[in-house]
C-alpha cells in the first residue's frame, strides 16, 4: 500500500470560519451552539441557516457571501467562486493569499456538509423526478474540495464526528492529521454517494449493465483468513437499493459465541443459502462449502434430526442453518453436538437460552427469510477483473416440476416426486460435480466436488451406506436402496447412472443434453426406472 509522512502532523489549527449547509438537522443545534461558543463564524445555506438562527445563534447567509441569491428551486445555493476558492485557497501558498485578498475572500476553516438523502428516496418507491432531485450537486462538492484541501480545511461529512470534532475545536483546533482522516472519509462518503446514484442509473437497462459498481465499509477484522498466515476482515456493502436488500450475513446480529472467523463466513454463506432454496421449513449442515446434510421437515426440530442424521459424522464441526425460528426443541437436539455457527431467522427465548450456555458456539439472527431478498448480482474476483451473474435461485423453466419430461419408466408417484424435486433443489448447493441421494425430503448420501461423474456417484452411494443405521441383524442399512437421485448436470455416459441403478435407486432426476442421452436413457429403461429431465443444470463451482 502506498504510504506518506505527515509533516508536522500534531501541529492544531484553530477554526475561526465554518461553512455548515445539512440535510440531516440531527446534532445540529449542539454543532451550531458549540461553534458559536468558540467565537467561529458561521455561514450558511438555506433551511440550516433558518435552523441556526432559530436557536438565537448569529449566521452569515450565503448570499450575504456570493451577493448572488439561491435559484432554481434551491438547485444553485453554494456553486459560486466566493464560496469554492474559501474553501480551495491554500494558506501556504502566497499567490492564493493574494488572490483572496484581491476578490475579498474570506477562506474556511470547516466545512460541515452532508448530502441530499437520494438512496432513502429511491427506497421510499419516490417517482423518477423525486429521485433526480435528491441527486446533490453543490454537497458534493464542497465536500470534496474541503477533502483536497484538508491542509488548510477540515471537512466533517457525518453526524456521528460532531462530538469528536467539536471536542478538538475547544481544546485548541485540529490537527494535521485530525484533518486527513476527516479527508479520508469524506471522499470515501462522496465516492459511496456517486456510485449509489449511477449504480441507479445503471438499473433502468435490461440486460447486465455495461458499468458496475459498489462500495464497501468494513465491519471489522478477523484474526485470519482461510489460514492463519492470511490477514482478513469482514466488509458490508454500502448504499443498497431494496431490490438488494434483506439477507446480510456481514451485519447478522451475533447473539453469542466467540468472534466469526473468515471460513466460519464462509460455511454460513452457504447453508444458509441451502435453505434458502426451500418455502416450507429447512434445515442445513455445511462443512467447508458442501452440505452434509440437508433436509425438510414439518418441525424445525424434525428437519434437524433428518439433516444431522444425513451425515452425522461430517456434521461434527459444522455450521448449521434454517429457514425458520429456532425453537427449543430444536436446541435441545443441536446441544450435544460439536457446532461452530448456527444461523437462524429468529430464536425462541427458551432456545436462546439453551444455545447460549454453549460459550463457542456463534448464534447468528439474520432476520429475514424470503428467498426474493438473497443478494443480486452475484459477484467473484479474478485476477484482475470481476465476474458478474444472476444468482441461481432456481428460475429457469426447467426447476418447474411439472415442466420436466419423462424419459424412462412410469410416472412417479406424488411422495417419490416429491422427493425427486426436494433432491433438485438440494443438490444447488452442492459443489460440482454433484449427485445427491435423497429419502423422506432429507439427503441420505451427497457426492460432491468430484472431477468427473463416476466418481460423485460412488461416493453418494458409499456414504449413504456406510452411514446408515444397524439393523436388528448387525448389518448396516443401506440407505441407497429405495432413495432417489438428482445429477447437478448430464450424465455424460452411462457408467455413472449404472452404478446408481445397481445400488438400488428407484428414480432420476436430471438435465439431460449429453450426447449419450439415449445411452444413458437405455440403461435406465432396461432397470425399468423412472427418470425425468429437467433441460437446465444446476452447476456450483
Amino acid at each position: 500500500m502506498l504510504k506518506f509522512q505527515l509533516t508536522d502532523g500534531k501541529k492544531k489549527k484553530q477554526i475561526k470560519r465554518a461553512l455548515v449547509s445539512v440535510y440531516d438537522k440531527r446534532g445540529l443545534d449542539v454543532l451550531a451552539r458549540a461553534l458559536d461558543d468558540a467565537g467561529v463564524e458561521i455561514v450558511s445555506t438555506g433551511s440550516t441557516s433558518s435552523a441556526i438562527e432559530a436557536l438565537g445563534i448569529k449566521v452569515l447567509h450565503v448570499e450575504e457571501v456570493t451577493n448572488f441569491p439561491e435559484c432554481l428551486d434551491g438547485r444553485v445555493k453554494t456553486l459560486h467562486p466566493h464560496i469554492h476558492a474559501g474553501i480551495l485557497a491554500d494558506a501556504e501558498n502566497i499567490a492564493h493569499n493574494k488572490t483572496l485578498e484581491q476578490l475579498d475572500i474570506s477562506p474556511f476553516d470547516l466545512v460541515v456538509v452532508n448530502l441530499y438523502p437520494f438512496l432513502d428516496t429511491v427506497n421510499a418507491g419516490a417517482e423518477f423526478k423525486e429521485c433526480i432531485e435528491k441527486i446533490d450537486i453543490g454537497g458534493p462538492s464542497m465536500i470534496r474540495a474541503a477533502a483536497k484541501n484538508f491542509s488548510n480545511v477540515a471537512v466533517v461529512s457525518n453526524v456521528d464526528d460532531y462530538n469528536n470534532v467539536l471536542d478538538k475545536i475547544t481544546t485548541g483546533g485540529l490537527t494535521l492529521e485530525d484533518r486527513f482522516e476527516l479527508a479520508k472519509k469524506a471522499f470515501e462518503h462522496t465516492a459511496s454517494y456517486d456510485v449509489a446514484v449511477a449504480s441507479w442509473f445503471s438499473n433502468f437497462d435490461d440486460d447486465i449493465p455495461a458499468w458496475f459498481g459498489s462500495t464497501w465499509s468494513k465491519k471489522s477484522d478477523l484474526r485470519y483468513g482461510e489460514n492463519s498466515h492470511q490477514r482478513a476482515a469482514v466488509y458490508a456493502q454500502e448504499n443498497k437499493f431494496n431490490s438488494s436488500a434483506g439477507v446480510d450475513l456481514a451485519s447478522a446480529k451475533k447473539l453469542g459465541g466467540k468472534e466469526m472467523s473468515y471460513n466460519n463466513y464462509m460455511d454460513a454463506s452457504a447453508a444458509f443459502r441451502s435453505v434458502m432454496d426451500f418455502t416450507t421449513t429447512a434445515v442445513s449442515i455445511v462443512k467447508h462449502l458442501n452440505p452434509c446434510g440437508i433436509a425438510l421437515g414439518d418441525t424445525v426440530v424434525d428437519a434437524y434430526e433428518k439433516a444431522f442424521a444425513s451425515d452425522s459424522v461430517s456434521a461434527y464441526g459444522g455450521v448449521v442453518a434454517t429457514n425458520s425460528a429456532v425453537t427449543k426443541e430444536m436446541a435441545q437436539a443441536l446441544s450435544p453436538v460439536f457446532t461452530e455457527v448456527i444461523i437462524a431467522p429468529e430464536y425462541n427465548l427458551d432456545a436462546l437460552e439453551i444455545l447460549q450456555k454453549k460459550k463457542n458456539l456463534r448464534i447468528l439472527e439474520i432476520g429475514t427469510n424470503t428467498r426474493s431478498s438473497i443478494i443480486q448480482p452475484e459477484l467473484r474476483q479474478i485476477p484482475g477483473g470481476l465476474l458478474l451473474q444472476d444468482v441461481d435461485i432456481f428460475q429457469a423453466s426447467g426447476d418447474v416440476v411439472a415442466n420436466w419430461k419423462l424419459v424412462s419408466g412410469e410416472v412417479a408417484d406424488a411422495e417419490t416426486l416429491g422427493d425427486l424435486e426436494f433432491a433438485w433443489r438440494a443438490i444447488r448447493s452442492v459443489k460440482s460435480n454433484a449427485v445427491l441421494l435423497a429419502a423422506n425430503r432429507a439427503t441420505v448420501g451427497i457426492g460432491m466436488g468430484q472431477v468427473n461423474r463416476l466418481d460423485s456417484c460412488s461416493l453418494a452411494i458409499s456414504r449413504a451406506n456406510k452411514l446408515g443405521k444397524i439393523t436388528s441383524s448387525g448389518t448396516i442399512e443401506e440407505r441407497a436402496v429405495g432413495s432417489v437421485a438428482a445429477s447437478d448436470a448430464f450424465f455424460p455416459f452411462a457408467d455413472g447412472l449404472c452404478l446408481l441403478l445397481d445400488a438400488g435407486i428407484k428414480a432420476v432426476v436430471q438435465p439431460g443434453g449429453s450426447i449419450r442421452d439415449e445411452e444413458v436413457i437405455n440403461a435406465a429403461r432396461d432397470a425399468g426406472v423412472t427418470m425425468y429431465f429437467t433441460g437446465v443444470r444446476h452447476f456450483a463451482h
